[in-house]
């Protein structure tokens, strides 16, 4: 069983090394680099290239958690109920806020981006669809952000398990 376990952790790991890169790293990377171009569209090109990140992380978060989540019930048998339920809780949480992120807040936000007919940035910041963008943004952070730390705390409670298993 810790072959299996060790398999989760190194799923959820991977999925979390790349989810705080793209978060600390990609996106904010992409629009600082295409700021110093001083292009009429930089932010529009800018939140191609972090969509079509986000969309793969968001992705992965879902086939990811649902791995983990079957597994976890392969070794119901092995988990006191509490860590059963808990990992059960907290890749549900997981898979759902990912979810979330790519089949309903980014579809909304691709719909807006187009009803726009002009980059973003040449939008006037008061107008009500930029506004309603700029919501949706903030709640695809919060489901990134609320994955990622369901994802983090299910790494300590296997990783936890793990530890127990071997001693």
């Amino acid at each position: 069983m810790s072959v299996l376990n060790n398999m989760r952790l190194l799923l959820l790991g991977l999925w979390l090394g790349a989810a705080i890169f793209f978060s600390s790293v990609v996106a904010p990377g992409a629009f600082r680099v295409l700021r110093t171009f001083d292009l009429p569209n930089q932010s529009e090109i800018a939140g191609a290239l972090v969509s079509h990140t986000l969309s793969r992380i968001n992705l992965f978060g879902v086939i990811i958690s649902m791995l983990v989540l079957v597994t976890t019930f392969a070794l119901r048998q092995t988990l006191t109920r509490r860590t059963f339920n808990l990992q059960i809780i907290l890749l549900l949480i997981m898979a759902v806020a990912t979810a979330g992120g790519e089949w309903v807040i980014a579809p909304r936000m691709r719909l807006l981006r187009a009803a726009f007919r002009l980059p973003i940035d040449q939008v006037p910041v008061e107008d009500a669809g930029r506004i309603a963008f700029a919501a949706l943004h903030g709640y695809s952070v919060v489901a990134l952000s609320v994955a990622m730390i369901a994802a983090l705390i299910a790494f300590f409670v296997i990783s936890k398990r793990v530890r127990i298993e071997r001693g």
